[in-house]
């Protein structure tokens, strides 16, 4: 018999900016897009710990995690203020080396990873992810949340109210994700 093909590469999450922009001057540490009009305070509740569990708490936050049935269930609760899709080698490659960042705000290097884990770059460690041989968790310090630009280019979100089927920015992308991803690195 062939053999069984190979596991689908794990899913990108993000938390899009909502509503209009407001600007703000304060960078410092730990502050990184405060530029969300709307805030979880209108937001119910379930939804609020959902999107908190996925460790989206902040708009252009995009994680990286496994794709299972609880993670399916929270992407169904939360598809109203998330996006998604499928990351391939190439986007989770480019995540991991250009907005991977250590504890401490240090970015990720192939020493970073070759000192932590059993892969010697961070080429190898983003195949080991998409293959599901690997989490973002495994090299110790590395924070699990990439924090991105707005997305670049004329487009921006291209509406940020409805559904990526109807040519808006929320939902499921599949494979569509990797042009939004090339925007905000």
């Amino acid at each position: 018999p062939p053999p069984p093909p190979p596991p689908p590469p794990p899913p990108l999450f993000f938390h899009p900016e909502h509503g209009k922009r407001h600007s703000s001057t304060s960078r410092g540490l730990g502050d990184v897009y405060k530029r969300q009009a709307r805030s979880n305070v209108g937001v119910e509740r379930s939804i609020r710990e959902t999107m908190s569990y996925l460790n989206l708490t902040k708009v252009n936050h995009a994680v990286i995690i496994p794709e299972n049935d609880q993670y399916v269930g929270m992407l169904r609760k939360a598809k109203d203020y998330i996006t998604w899709g499928k990351a391939d080698l190439a986007t989770v490659e480019s995540m991991l080396s250009e907005r991977g960042r250590m504890s401490g705000d240090a970015p990720l290097t192939d020493a970073i990873v070759a000192e932590a884990t059993d892969y010697k770059t961070i080429g190898d460690f983003a195949k080991a992810i998409v293959a599901n041989e690997a989490t973002v968790k495994d090299v110790p310090g590395l924070k699990r949340v990439f924090r991105l630009h707005p997305p670049r280019g004329p487009k921006g979100w291209g509406g940020i109210k409805r559904s990526y089927v109807v040519g808006c920015a929320l939902g499921s992308r599949g494979d569509d994700i990797k042009a939004l991803v090339e925007r905000m690195i």
